[in-house]
């Protein structure tokens, strides 16, 4: 299937397709006439690159874990680690909203105890 319609069948961003083809990854990906076409090893790549923008990951972030990825097994520890690089990262937010909340959950009870002595 060409890009156009990858994107609209898979709801992938043509940004996406774009990055994936300029990193060389598409293996299978073939020019014929001038459009790429995907095949299910690309779309189940996509869906790992959609993955890990989701989840936060930058453009270089991505390359870097998708380049891993294609070297084989022997990567896994460099790809875990990449991985709870960005798990710890969204916990210490997590965290920090947590105290957010907490402070905002202060600053109501007082407003609430001085409402019941008045």
């Amino acid at each position: 299937m060409t890009k156009k319609e990858a994107s609209k069948r898979y709801g992938i961003p043509e940004k996406i397709l774009d990055e994936y083809e300029s990193w060389g990854l598409c293996g299978a990906v073939k020019k014929v006439m001038g459009d790429w076409q995907y095949d299910d090893t690309d779309i189940e790549r996509l869906s790992l690159i959609l993955t890990l923008h989701d989840v936060g990951f930058d453009s270089a972030e991505v390359e870097t874990y998708m380049r891993l990825m294609l070297e084989g097994d022997g990567t896994g520890a460099r790809r875990l680690l990449m991985l709870g690089e960005k798990r710890q990262g969204e916990l210490d937010e997590i965290h920090f909203h947590e105290k957010q909340l907490d402070r905002l959950d202060y600053l109501r009870h007082e407003i609430r105890m001085k409402q019941k002595i008045i």
